[in-house]
């Protein structure tokens, strides 16, 4: 059995920090909760359309990018504890 040589790895924070605020890593995280809004969208209750029309993909940027499918109806968390939209639409497109 051949063993390789190890090899020394540096982790640098700044570019770990450039990486998961990059363009790629957003369209990624874009592309992924656009199916989770898609699903929870096609799948809400209507009664008023309240709810639905409060269903929404937001990018925002803490440490890193970060996309969030919420849902900012005044009854969104009766909904939700009701029906699990949100959560089963980010189950449906894979978690």
């Amino acid at each position: 059995m051949r063993v390789g040589r190890v090899h020394n790895v540096k982790i640098s924070s700044r570019e770990i920090q450039r990486i998961l605020n990059s363009d790629g890593v957003r369209d990624y995280l874009v592309d992924r909760m656009q199916s989770v809004e898609d699903a929870a969208k096609a799948n809400a209750p209507i009664d008023t359309g309240a709810y639905l029309s409060s269903i929404n993909l937001r990018v925002v940027y803490t440490d890193r990018v970060v996309a969030r499918v919420y849902a900012d109806a005044p009854h969104s968390l009766v909904v939700e504890s009701r029906t699990g939209n949100l959560s089963r639409a980010l189950d449906a497109a894979g978690g």
